[in-house]
């Protein structure tokens, strides 16, 4: 049978190609992913995941999909279809202790059955994981950027609505990042009509509320764009003791209140004689608007670009005490990260990825691809080499995923033989070891 579906390559008639390699699987990397589950404890944790499901007996176990899933996803296999496509794959196979993977209608039907019960559970997994990773390094600082992103929705998805900011229909979820570590803290799906700040109090809270309680030494940072200009943030901040740094959308009462700064800006220019060039000015001052109960401190840049007649400004209400107003700007500017760890969720890890018909189920999708994504970001930060400690999550399917292995089973065990010319075979060891070293405190 070889023989037959052998081909000659025209390019050198002495290359013959066919499917007759015996059993080989090209995902092998995974299993540095399922030693660092193992090692981490995820694995009993995830085995606690169940739907409610009326059957009384099913060959695939509600824990065992969704591990499977996630490997699919780490992989980058992010259709339900891919279920079938590697439903025989010696390595998945193996990743989830079955003899064969559950078909895409079982996976379809497991997304069918998730609802806010599920929603609460993957929330609460999520937690107890970051705890689990904190225990072998606590973070001293957290500095918690806070933004949106629109996902497309095509069809009459509930909750699809049209978002006016981007001129689009779709979901307007709201995320919240750990800018130190790139962990993605908590993200909640929203109806694509809600405003940026509406119900924050609701998102942030808990957040704010974890870190008092389980990390009281660790000092919290809060940032976020103007869209989150509402008191209901700087009073949740100020309850726990958070610094903050919002900007605020101009307005005539601020200009007038940045009049004298931008005097300032008018006088140095004409000393120097330089009315077209570049120049810059900070500055601050007190301000309350009509819905704060107090006054709050507003630093402010000042900037005239070259050619450009009217200055532009930039004001940021913040409670930190630095003294320096150019240090507090650009402390706010380095937000702009942010963007990086929205893009790599939505194209490393296809969170936007919103395909169902119902609202909670897309929401519980989007909590599994978070899933994949922390711990991804987690293996990063805590056992990938150094010179790798930055990599994306293409470059680490490339270098330390995508590895070809055969399988051999004797009586006794089951070998996986990875590709002996494996170009990062020094990268995947030392990974390896690194997870094999950890000490997480499970409880």
């Amino acid at each position: 049978m070889s023989i037959v579906l052998e081909n000659t390559l025209k390019c050198n008639k002495n290359f013959k190609i066919n499917f007759d390699g015996g059993n080989l699987s090209s995902d092998s990397g995974l299993f540095l992913v399922k030693e660092f589950i193992h090692r981490i404890g995820f694995g009993k944790l995830l085995n606690t995941f169940s739907t409610n499901d009326p059957r009384s007996f099913r060959l695939h176990s509600d824990a065992s999909i969704l591990q499977q899933v996630m490997y699919q996803y780490m992989a980058g296999y992010f259709t339900d279809d891919c279920s079938d496509e590697l439903r025989d794959d010696s390595v998945f196979c193996a990743a989830v202790d079955k003899s064969v993977l559950a078909s895409q209608p079982t996976v379809s039907r497991f997304f069918n059955r998730l609802d806010e019960n599920t929603l609460n559970q993957l929330n609460t997994i999520s937690k107890i994981m970051r705890k689990t990773v904190y225990s072998i390094k606590p973070p001293e600082h957290v500095l918690l950027d806070i933004d949106t992103t629109l996902y497309d929705t095509y069809g009459h998805q509930e909750g699809s609505c049209f978002n006016y900011h981007y001129q689009s229909n779709g979901y307007h979820p709201v995320m919240c990042f750990d800018s130190l570590t790139g962990d993605l803290i908590a993200a909640e799906l929203r109806e694509g009509s809600q405003y940026c700040c509406r119900d924050i109090r609701k998102f942030v809270e808990p957040i704010l509320k974890e870190y008092k309680t389980e990390y009281p030494k660790t000092a919290l940072f809060v940032r976020g764009d103007s869209g989150f200009a509402t008191d209901e943030l700087y009073s949740v901040c100020e309850e726990y003791e958070a610094k903050y740094s919002v900007r605020l959308k101009e307005n005539n009462t601020l200009k007038t209140l940045a009049q004298p700064i931008v005097d300032r800006l008018y006088s140095d220019m004409n000393r120097n004689r330089n009315s077209v060039d570049y120049a810059v000015v900070y500055g601050e001052f007190s301000y309350k608007a009509n819905s704060w109960d107090h006054d709050r401190r507003v630093v402010c840049k000042i900037e005239k670009t070259e050619g450009q007649i009217v200055p532009s400004y930039t004001f940021v209400v913040t409670n930190m005490e630095h003294s320096i107003p150019r240090i507090l700007i650009d402390f706010y500017c380095k937000r702009g990260a942010m963007e990086n760890m929205i893009k790599e969720c939505k194209s490393g890890f296809n969170m936007s990825s919103v395909s169902s018909s119902k609202m909670v189920v897309n929401a519980n999708r989007m909590m599994i691809h978070a899933l994949v994504y922390n711990i991804f970001n987690w293996m990063r930060r805590l056992v990938f080499p150094e010179k790798m400690k930055s990599d994306r999550i293409d470059t680490f399917r490339l270098k330390l995923l995508k590895i070809a292995a055969k399988i051999v089973r004797s009586s006794r065990y089951v070998y996986f033989k990875l590709c002996s010319t494996c170009v990062y075979k020094r990268e995947f060891m030392e990974a390896l070891n690194n997870i094999q070293k950890l000490d997480p405190k499970l409880e």
